[in-house]
């Protein structure tokens, strides 16, 4: 196999790791791109390619997080941590914490963000993880157990807020991610709507996780986040009007209903929102 070849076979599971870094589909396969590009132009002899691109990759998205939010560089001593444990104790909890993690790895800083996804959900090793952080195994270990502890017992106010829930549905919503939409949801999700709302064409009712999930899969591209009344939601609008609210009822960081409104009462209360105030 030529180096394309080489490259072409390594990057589905490129994609997969940059999009659990980064949360954005879109994002990761432009930073895979950008690895290419670099893969394309560097005369470097390169021993082993895999590890080269998983470096390459990583360090790409580590500079996409870093330019979303500054964040001063972490000074690690072999003091932070302590009574965390150790993190080879507790594998693989990147993939069990729902929607808490996807939320909450916003909260961690960049190299937390990367030594926890890199070790929790895919079990790199920490002097792989210390290369590609151009620091030491110790460091990125406890870099990975302080972000664990984050994600697993988050701070009071750390805590999700409804609105982030809804956030994240309606971006699972619209980039067409099924599998976070299916944790999202509780296992009874139920959407139902009033009569205004099935007049203008949305269904009366859908039940049940999976069909609530497959209903939302990479629809609802026009919604924008609004409060209808004290509650975080979404609706469609259309030459700047209200159309259809999405008013959702969210408990224990889980999307339990969403209810279609176009009530006219309910349409000339809305507001739009950014994050979790009004929009100004």
């Amino acid at each position: 196999m030529d180096q394309t070849e080489l490259f072409e076979a390594e990057r589905p599971r490129l994609v997969g790791l940059a999009s659990r870094v980064l949360g954005d589909h879109a994002e990761a396969q432009d930073v895979v791109q950008q690895a290419w590009l670099r893969l394309h132009g560097t005369d470097a002899e390169i021993e082993s390619l895999p590890a080269w691109l998983t470096t390459v990759t990583t360090r790409l998205c580590l500079d996409r997080l870093r330019s979303r939010t500054p964040v001063p560089i972490e000074q690690v001593d072999d003091e932070l941590a302590v009574g965390i444990g150790d993190p080879a104790d507790d594998v693989a909890l990147a993939d069990t914490v729902g929607l808490a993690l996807h939320v909450v790895l916003d909260r961690l800083s960049p190299r937390e963000r990367v030594a926890f996804v890199l070790h929790d959900s895919f079990g790199f090793e920490f002097p792989t993880i210390a290369a590609v952080l151009d620091s030491t195994p110790a460091a990125a270990r406890k870099l990975a157990s302080r972000a664990r502890a984050k994600v697993a017992q988050p701070a009071s106010e750390d805590r999700l807020a409804d609105w982030e829930v809804v956030d994240a549905f309606m971006a699972a919503a619209k980039g067409g991610d099924l599998d976070r939409l299916l944790r999202l949801l509780a296992p009874d999700a139920a959407v139902t709507a009033d009569d205004a709302a099935i007049l203008a064409g949305t269904p009366r009712q859908i039940e049940g996780r999976a069909e609530v999930a497959a209903f939302f899969d990479g629809s609802a591209q026009a919604a924008l986040p609004v409060f209808v009344g004290d509650r975080p939601g979404t609706a469609w609008f259309h030459l700047g009007e209200a159309k259809v609210v999405f008013d959702f009822v969210v408990a224990d960081g889980l999307v339990h209903a969403i209810t279609f409104r176009a009530a006219p009462d309910v349409l000339e209360g809305v507001v739009r929102r950014d994050g979790g105030r009004p929009r100004t």
